[in-house]
């Protein structure tokens, strides 16, 4: 998973009402009540039927490293699915989406202009149509390439053609992300 994907999650789990399950045995429970068994969250996280029974008694407390990300990642893509889904509709819909980054941007401009890239810092509110293609992508599964063509694409019309009013013929390139974060 990539920076862009990563900060769409996170930005929607900042609407969550309640905090995702800290334990591990807490987590296991929460999987099983959601898989509706001991036997499809152990093959969804690789580890034996008893093993996760012996999660949901309190019987093991402590998981190894690897199997922690796995159950704390699959908990936090399950938890409150409605609250996450009204969050993205909203933004879709109505409010939009606020991304800050730094990045590289480069252009492609009419000849004669400044075309090299360079390191800027950016805060932008984006209209819900990028919220809705971004949201849509991510659950597609779409590359990080392709969600950053989509934020480029808002940065280039929200921000650098201030919405159609100046450089109508610019193509912002968006490389060499150091950080991005999304806010709903």
């Amino acid at each position: 998973m990539g920076k862009l994907g990563e900060s769409l999650d996170k930005a929607v789990e900042g609407v969550f009402t309640r905090p995702v399950p800290k334990s591990a045995p807490a987590r296991m429970r929460y999987l099983v009540k959601q898989l509706k068994g001991t036997r499809p969250v152990a093959d969804l996280l690789g580890i034996s039927q008893r093993t996760v029974e012996r999660y949901v008694r309190n019987q093991i407390k402590h998981p190894r490293k690897d199997l922690a990300d796995r159950l704390e990642r699959e908990v936090r893509r399950r938890w409150q699915p409605q609250i996450r889904a009204k969050a993205k509709k909203q933004a879709a819909t109505t409010d939009g989406i606020v991304i800050d980054t730094r990045a590289r941007f480069g252009f492609t401009a009419a000849p004669g202009s400044t075309d090299d890239a360079r390191l800027r810092h950016l805060t932008q509110a984006l209209p819900p149509q990028y919220a809705a293609r971004l949201f849509e992508a991510r659950d597609r599964g779409a590359s990080e390439r392709q969600l950053r063509d989509i934020a480029a694409e808002g940065l280039q019309e929200m921000y650098f053609r201030d919405r159609g009013r100046r450089a109508s013929g610019l193509l912002v390139e968006f490389t060499d992300i150091d950080y991005v974060d999304f806010e709903l």
